[in-house]
C-alpha cells in the first residue's frame, strides 16, 4: 500500500452484496463518500456545519476502477490522498481488503464547493489544505 492522509478501517456488511455474494458496484461509492466525511470530521468539520454556514461541498466527477470484489465479512481500508486543482478538491481514493491488502477500487473524486449559491474558486478547500498541512506537522513533531 502506498502511503495515505487518511485512512478508514470498515466491514462490509450483507446487504451491501449482490446475488452474486460480492459488493454491489453501488456501494463502493458509498464506502468512498463515507471515508471522506470522516476525513473532513478529522479536520474539525461536518457537512452538516457547513451548510449552516451556506457553504456546501458537491461532487462534480466520480471515477471508480474495480479490480477486485470484496465479499460479505470482508474488512476494508478505504483510503484516501487530496490535492486541489483549480477549483476543484481531487480526492484520489483507493480500497483495500485488509486480510491481503489486495487493492479492490481505485477512485478519483472531484469536489467543488459552492457558497450561499454561488461556485466558489474553492478557498475553502485552500483553508481545509492548510488545517491538513498543519495536523502533518503535529503528527511529524510527535514522531521527533
Amino acid at each position: 500500500m502506498k502511503a495515505y492522509i487518511f485512512t478508514l478501517t470498515d466491514k462490509v456488511r450483507d446487504y451491501e452484496c449482490d446475488l452474486q455474494g460480492v459488493v454491489n458496484n453501488s456501494n463502493y461509492q458509498h464506502y468512498m463518500e463515507h471515508a471522506r466525511h470522516e476525513f473532513l470530521e478529522s479536520l474539525g468539520e461536518n457537512f452538516g456545519a457547513m451548510h449552516e454556514r451556506g457553504i456546501d461541498a458537491f461532487v462534480a466527477r466520480v471515477d471508480i476502477r474495480y479490480k477486485v470484489s470484496l465479499r460479505s465479512g470482508d474488512r476494508y481500508f478505504s483510503c484516501l490522498n487530496v490535492y486541489k486543482d483549480g477549483v476543484k478538491l481531487v480526492f484520489e481514493q483507493d480500497i483495500y481488503r485488509a486480510s491481503d491488502g489486495v487493492l479492490a477500487v481505485k477512485g478519483i473524486v472531484e469536489s467543488v464547493v459552492v457558497e450561499q449559491g454561488k461556485l466558489t474558486h474553492g478557498e475553502y478547500f485552500d483553508k481545509m489544505l492548510q488545517r491538513i498541512e498543519l495536523k502533518n506537522k503535529e503528527r511529524k513533531a510527535q514522531k521527533e
